[in-house]
């Protein structure tokens, strides 16, 4: 089978398409025939080797995948050949809360293999059923950007029809978030630098646009909007300084999730504001695979499809990487 590997040159150029062979099952494992990929950030900082994410040579990237299962072991009892599944992000944090040995494990990282590859091995608690209705491209987009932004908006947001949500952005976890968000009855404010991407937000039904290129100073706007009252929950998807700029526009006792690092891995905050505001700062780390099934039930019920900027061939995976290097309007998938 063909699998891509980081090579030691630590760039997408060098990404390596090779020949490998099959895995072999465990009795409790099943194996898997890739069907489709979708890309993320972090699989960007594992290909170029960034900060705590460079991985071995030889690492197989990419954390997103669905397939369907073509083999399984003697053991395994929930899931049958031919069931379409996803791979979680996760694979130990099955239920409750996060724990040191949950969070160990991720796919496509430091420490385990991805799922740019044709054929994947997973154990039979590894992996949850999707939605029949979605494509396997939408499918492919929910392990990663689809449960984080459930795990922030939902599951973390205690959102209630009328709260009002500040997304930045429109990246994958962005536009998840602002589905989710109006499926809860909440008054969306969406960021973008872009009329055209902010076209897209008024077509999903969000009511408030801004181009922050064109309103630098966005956070005198969003305190207008709310007649000086600030947001009730906010996806914070830039990180670094930009935190404090959120931290400008939130409600007393609002919640601001932070899930993105674009802006710096680190930054000095006013904790000053923190306080006196009551500010809860909750940090967003994918979700559970319980958590997984709930967003999978919601997605039925509300026909939720996924926003695909575009679709490459397995072959072209390395443009599918050059184009998430420039920045997409939702989700980049990659087709066998």
């Amino acid at each position: 089978m063909k699998a891509y590997q980081v090579s030691k040159d630590y760039s997408i150029s060098s990404l390596e398409l090779v020949d490998t062979s099959y895995p072999k099952l465990l009795p409790n494992q099943v194996l898997v025939k890739m069907k489709a990929n979708s890309l993320n950030y972090r699989d960007l900082m594992v290909v170029t080797g960034y900060s705590s994410w460079k991985p071995p040579v030889g690492r197989v990237p990419v954390s997103d995948g669905v397939g369907v299962v073509v083999e399984k072991g003697s053991e395994v009892t929930s899931l049958t050949v031919n069931d379409r599944v996803a791979g979680l992000f996760l694979p130990k944090w099955i239920d409750g809360k996060l724990t040191d040995e949950k969070v160990g494990g991720s796919l496509g990282g430091a420490k385990t293999d991805g799922l740019l590859q044709e054929y994947a091995v997973f154990n039979e608690s590894e992996v949850i059923k999707v939605p029949d209705f979605l494509s396997d491209e939408e499918a492919a987009t929910l392990p990663c950007a689809g449960l984080t932004a459930w795990h922030g908006v939902i599951e973390k947001g205690d959102l209630k029809p009328g709260s009002i949500v500040l997304i930045q952005g429109t990246g994958g976890v962005s536009l998840f978030s602002a589905q989710f968000a109006l499926m809860a009855g909440a008054e969306v404010i969406l960021l973008s630098s872009s009329d055209e991407k902010l076209a897209l937000g008024k077509k999903m039904g969000v009511k408030h646009l801004i181009n922050y290129r064109q309103v630098p100073a966005w956070e005198k706007n969003i305190m207008e909007i709310t007649a000086g009252r600030g947001v009730d929950h906010i996806v914070e998807v830039v990180g670094g300084s930009n935190i404090n700029r959120s931290m400008n526009v939130i409600a007393l006792d609002g919640t601001i999730a932070v899930i993105g690092l674009i802006g710096g891995l680190s930054a000095e905050l006013d904790t000053v504001k923190i306080m006196s505001r009551q500010i809860r700062m909750q940090g967003i780390e994918v979700g559970s695979k319980e958590m997984f099934s709930r967003m999978n039930q919601a997605l039925q019920n509300y026909q939720i499809h996924p926003i695909i900027d575009q679709v490459y061939p397995f072959e072209e995976a390395k443009s599918a990487f050059h184009h998430l290097e420039k920045g997409a309007t939702g989700k980049i998938a990659i087709q066998y």
